[in-house]
């Protein structure tokens, strides 16, 4: 089964999608289910995890609606205040609806560098074990100092890094991401996306070859059973087509066995979300 483990809906509302900025204006639009659907028919995808792209808790219910429609839809990032006095109960809450597997926060567009080490989110993460939960991590390169202490805290608690935590592919940049992508590695509760790539490189004049040496550096580190296909849809599209960023990822790792190709495209998504 292939999985999709990283996309996106939204109603567009200017305000609540402001991070969509004039350089990213195709996507500004509604992105539907149906939308969807058709890429998977032609991409060959059986199923997808929606991940959150509002902080709210309507947010989570909107997916949730999404998912109780479209069967394709296997399992549900969602949001919660993790700083939240009030948490658990809103863990509680959704301990019960099965396609919610877990939760993330936008860290990328917090100014606090160190805010996944501030205490009252240390104490939401610590309850998200007790229900299962795993939960994603949205950052840039400059976090990484501080995922690294914060996954290192949380041995039991099953992570993953999204987009490959968003290293600076327009500008080069590689050793520093590097680095410390290959100490979190080490860390066997950790997975990480293969997904957002063509967004972090150069819109209009991106390569797959450009790519291959991020791609390899995570292959290397975190192994065939802890990365997982992405696509990162709809915003992939400002780079791109579904089509290329699946390829990306296919051609990449042809040169692995079947099994390893299969667990990358999928059976490591249904293993890590418990779909």
């Amino acid at each position: 089964m292939v999985i999709d483990s990283h996309q996106h809906f939204w109603n567009y509302e200017p305000v609540k999608h402001e991070w969509i900025d004039d350089a990213m204006k195709v996507i500004r639009r509604d992105f539907s289910p149906s939308d969807l659907k058709k890429e998977y028919q032609e991409n060959g995808i059986d199923g997808c995890v929606a991940v959150q792209a509002d902080q709210t808790l309507a947010e989570t219910d909107f997916l949730i609606q999404l998912s109780n429609k479209n069967e394709f839809i296997k399992g549900i990032v969602g949001w919660v205040d993790l700083r939240s006095e009030v948490v658990e109960a809103d863990l509680e809450k959704y301990s019960s609806i099965k396609k919610v597997k877990g939760f993330r926060h936008v860290v990328q567009g917090e100014p606090d560098h160190n805010f996944l080490l501030r205490s009252k989110f240390l104490k939401g993460i610590s309850l998200l074990d007790k229900y299962n939960y795993t939960y994603d991590i949205l950052i840039f390169p400059h976090q990484l100092g501080a995922a690294l202490e914060f996954v290192k805290r949380f041995p039991n608690q099953k992570f993953v890094i999204d987009h490959i935590a968003k290293p600076y592919i327009k500008d080069g940049f590689f050793n520093g991401w590097a680095i410390l992508m290959e100490e979190i590695a080490k860390c066997e509760n950790v997975y990480c996306k293969v997904s957002g790539m063509i967004t972090e490189a150069d819109y209009k004049n991106w390569t797959p070859k450009q790519l291959y040496p991020y791609l390899n550096l995570v292959l290397n580190a975190f192994g065939v059973d802890r990365i997982m296909f992405g696509s990162d849809w709809p915003v992939c599209l400002v780079a791109g087509n579904y089509s290329q960023v699946k390829n990306i990822v296919t051609d990449f790792i042809t040169k692995l066995s079947e099994n390893e190709q299969e667990a990358i495209m999928g059976k490591n998504a249904i293993n890590f979300y418990n779909l």
